[in-house]
């Protein structure tokens, strides 16, 4: 079992280099034959040296996101726990169960371990950004620009991720509850620990901060399908911005951000950058995870995994700690046999599981962190909600129909704002089944998380009244930051 000590969000340079100390010499000049600096360690006075020790640290920030605890696994187990599409069959602890009955606490491992996990990465990024200011001429400039502009949106995710676990909902008071502490410096003692958390509205205005910026100096697009789906480049910056709009209320900017990328009519497709459209359902899941569909995805190889009880497939499919919930999505009667996604199961002692990702030991399917198919249900979701319900019903119908070309969205379902909404938020239930959106639907809408229960387990509602809509700020920072309650 990990643990974590104090000072967790504070990371050492990383990357795809061992980075040790280097033995500091002495006046005597037989010191440094004796001990010798080995070829290979790397310090901080040295790790920008060299373009491949930049491009290690760059790398650095993408591992650090793909930790276990973060988007390597545990952030879809956790925030698919928490909603209603689920059912718990194991009470294991280790597994998201706490999060599933709605008990996580200052104390639980996970409320630490992804707080540790999203700020390591942030000071990651922080670290990059410093050092490639303070050594502008390693690389050349527009290498310099484009990776701090990756460390950039890779910081304005990890913030993201994690203001819509701890903080408030923005929606809820446009933004005025207390947030996150803000640490945009590169830390490597725990001289700051010390830091106030800013409000959700200063956080958020970081965000989209980070991603303008981001855009800007990101490539249209990269050598290669792979690393256009796990390098971020403009069309990344522009997608997350729908996704972060859109949770706070901002329906307008998700419109302009998205038309930077969706077609004036469909088959809807991006027209700048990489050419990011819907492509088959199955495939990108089984086959091809490296189609313009995805826009973002966690890799997975031989030699770089994660396996066991911070593998999000494991713990779904291969273990069989949570089966799909019939009174949830799983059990809509307008989700239709015919669908591609309804294949996107297995049965099993009379219950279904999820197999979105199949593959057996070691794991290997990547998993989405954006897809276009979430981009085009962003832009109809906004489009509804400012009254422009044909472009909205547009969108909506090419992420359905692409999965289930025979159906016809019934007029009662899309024929008024609010019908339409609803609907659009029953596709993202859908669409998006076991990609970690479920539980910040709920809160990003001021919903109750729903009660679900089986013949042997049940966990109640939680109404956005109560201190557990959100989780609590972990243990191990309440004491090492004096300043976080004030």
């Amino acid at each position: 079992m990990k643990t974590f000590t104090k000072h967790t969000y504070i990371s050492r340079i990383s990357g795809i280099f061992c980075l040790g100390l280097v033995l500091t010499t002495t006046a005597c000049n037989d010191e440094k034959y004796l001990n010798p600096t080995p070829a290979t360690s790397i310090s901080g006075t040295n790790a920008f040296d060299t373009p491949e020790r930049i491009l290690g640290l760059v790398n650095g920030i993408y591992k650090a996101v793909k930790n276990g605890n973060y988007y390597g696994g545990n952030y879809y187990t956790y925030t698919e726990a928490r909603g209603e599409e689920f059912i718990n069959r194991t009470s294991n602890t280790f597994t998201a169960y706490e999060a599933w009955n709605q008990t996580l606490n200052s104390g639980s491992n996970f409320v630490a371990g992804f707080w540790a996990a999203g700020y390591g990465a942030i000071n990651n990024a922080n670290i990059v950004i410093k050092g490639l200011t303070d050594n502008p001429t390693k690389v050349s400039a527009t290498l310099t620009k484009q990776y701090i502009a990756e460390a950039k949106f890779l910081r304005a995710l990890s913030y993201y991720s994690l203001v819509t676990l701890y903080a408030r909902p923005y929606n809820e008071n446009n933004g005025a509850s207390p947030g996150l502490p803000l640490r945009l410096q590169a830390e490597t003692n725990t001289a700051n620990n010390d830091l106030k958390r800013s409000t959700v509205a200063e956080v958020y205005a970081q965000i989209i901060k980070d991603l303008n910026e981001a855009e800007a100096d990101l490539p249209t697009n990269y050598a290669s399908n792979l690393l256009n789906t796990t390098r971020a480049h403009k069309n990344t910056a522009i997608a997350l911005k729908t996704r972060v709009y859109l949770n706070s209320g901002n329906y307008a900017k998700v419109i302009e951000e998205a038309k930077k990328i969706v077609s004036t009519s469909a088959p809807f497709s991006a027209t700048t950058g990489v050419n990011h459209k819907l492509q088959n359902i199955v495939e990108i899941f089984t086959t091809n995870y490296t189609s313009t569909e995805s826009i973002l995805s966690v890799p997975m190889t031989d030699l770089d995994n994660v396996t066991g009880q911070t593998s999000f497939p494991y713990v779904f499919n291969a273990n069989s700690e949570y089966n799909l919930n019939p009174n949830g999505i799983w059990g809509e009667t307008e989700w239709k046999s015919t669908d591609l996604r309804r294949t996107f199961a297995r049965t099993a002692s009379g219950v279904q599981f999820l197999t979105k990702y199949n593959k057996p030991s070691p794991f290997l399917d990547y998993l989405p962190i954006i897809r276009y198919s979430e981009v085009l249900l962003n832009y109809s979701e906004a489009a509804a909600r400012t009254g422009d319900l044909a472009k909205s019903v547009e969108l909506l119908k090419a992420v359905r129909n692409r999965s289930d070309a025979t159906y016809i969205f019934p007029e009662s379902n899309v024929g008024t704002q609010t019908a339409l909404v609803n609907t659009i938020l029953k596709e993202r239930r859908i669409e998006l089944l076991g990609e970690g959106f479920r539980s910040n639907d709920l809160l990003r809408n001021l919903l109750p998380l729903p009660a679900k229960s089986s013949s042997s387990l049940s966990a109640p509602a939680v109404e956005p009244s109560q201190t557990n809509y959100i989780f609590p700020l972990p243990n191990v920072e309440i004491v090492t930051n004096k300043l976080l309650l004030e």
